[in-house]
């Protein structure tokens, strides 16, 4: 069953399976802004975190929930190039381009394409030259809502010239409840022996190191907060974990990127997909966001988002799997969200 909500040219689309459990998406960039599933005991709980007014989630600091694009996470010095045609893009993260830019795809209404018994499918269609990319773009996002607890979503792209293209969603979650605290006691576990490893203003530095006796090693289940203060370059340079894994064995078709697991609550979310890299961010600077589905602003660390993604700078860095979208081809990447609990 779905059910729509008009909030000024905001719409909230509830999708509520044979259980009870439920998803609700919101047009202002393609989010996720509920899930509520049960836990081991069968309570429900929201796991998303999100703000109390739809509109809160325009222009936010951590671009909850939304599908950030034309390219996801960090492209160096705002630069790249086609075939030896050079692109210029705005600087909004230090020196670098991030999310597409100031407005991106996660700071645009998507228009809702088709409502089924239970799957959504929103489309946005960015201009050629905007935020500097090339090309007129149609991305879609297709949400599906199982009556077993599974999302999945379905991005796709097409463009009238060649460009690049990197779509994820950046939903946050705390398996004890959004408002619950800090989630440095979830358990995470990735199919990840390698890592990439960044500069200061977290750019690849174009080789991938092997997560081996390292801090950033979770082949094996680890508490997110175990090693988070470790002295390390890379959590030294985003207070916390802010990176890209390479996941192994990726080789375009569906496979398990983590495990995430609240010890307390019982419940697990197993992140599945057909992109080559996750990016973990485990909220290192939520304090200060808008006030959120409770009434108070997020501390630090109080949710983890599991991105699932093309690696950043990609279009600069001829060793990393390729983002470019030629004309006329497409863009098709599968991430599927299960939500169990035991």
């Amino acid at each position: 069953m779905i059910t729509t909500e008009t909030k000024g040219d905001i719409t909230l689309l509830t999708i509520t399976n044979a259980t009870g459990a439920s998803v609700t998406l919101s047009t202002l960039g393609a989010g996720i802004v509920a899930v509520n599933v049960p836990d081991a005991a069968g309570r429900m709980a929201d796991v998303v975190l999100g703000y109390a007014d739809p509109a809160d989630y325009m222009a936010d600091g951590p671009c909850a929930g939304k599908i950030p694009g034309r390219y996801a996470n960090r492209i160096a010095r705002g630069h790249f190039s086609i075939d030896g045609r050079e692109y210029s893009l705005a600087i909004n993260n230090g020196p670098n381009a991030l999310h597409g830019g100031p407005t991106g795809f996660q700071n645009r209404i998507w228009a809702v394409e088709s409502v089924g018994d239970n799957t959504v499918e929103l489309s946005y269609h960015s201009a050629d030259g905007e935020e500097g990319y090339p090309g007129n773009l149609t991305a879609t996002a297709t949400y599906t809502w199982t009556d077993d607890n599974v999302l999945r979503l379905h991005l796709h792209a097409v463009s009238d010239a060649d460009t690049v293209v990197n779509l994820t969603n950046h939903a946050y979650f705390n398996l004890a409840g959004h408002n619950a605290g800090s989630v440095l006691d979830h358990v995470l576990q990735l199919n990840a022996s390698g890592y990439l490893p960044t500069d200061d203003t977290l750019i690849p530095l174009g080789h991938v190191d092997p997560v081996a006796g390292t801090p950033m090693d979770f082949t094996a289940p680890k508490a997110l907060g175990r090693d988070i203060k470790a002295d390390f370059a890379a959590l030294n340079y985003g207070k916390g974990y802010d990176n890209c894994y390479v996941i192994d064995g990726a080789d375009g078709t569906l496979r398990v990127a983590a495990v995430l697991t609240d010890p307390v609550s019982g419940r697990k979310l197993t992140v599945a997909t057909d992109q080559p890299g996750v990016q973990i961010y485990t909220g290192n600077w939520l304090a200060g966001c808008p006030a959120n589905k409770a009434g108070r602003s997020y501390d630090d660390y109080d949710g983890v988002a599991i991105e699932c993604q093309g690696y950043p700078d990609a279009p600069n860095r001829a060793a990393f799997p390729s983002q470019l979208l030629r004309a006329d081809s497409a863009y098709d990447r599968d991430i599927e969200f299960r939500f169990t609990a035991e």
